[in-house]
């Protein structure tokens, strides 16, 4: 990877809310599991993150497996 923000990671998908066009410079990371709500009906929302966020998966073992 050339980058180690998210908007370069293969798992990084651009946040387009209800509508079709992307949500600024949010994503949501599709590597990680879905988190859980707090009230029992609502679903698990996948990890919303900045284009220019970073993580862990960025480290050079990661990178090396790919």
């Amino acid at each position: 990877m050339t980058s180690a923000h998210c908007d370069s990671c293969k798992f990084f998908d651009e946040h387009k809310g209800n509508g079709a066009a992307a949500q600024g410079d949010a994503g949501l990371c599709r590597f990680n599991p879905p988190v859980s709500q707090p009230a029992p009906e609502s679903k698990g929302l996948w990890p919303v993150v900045s284009s220019e966020d970073w993580c862990g998966h960025f480290t050079a073992e990661m990178t090396a497996a790919e």
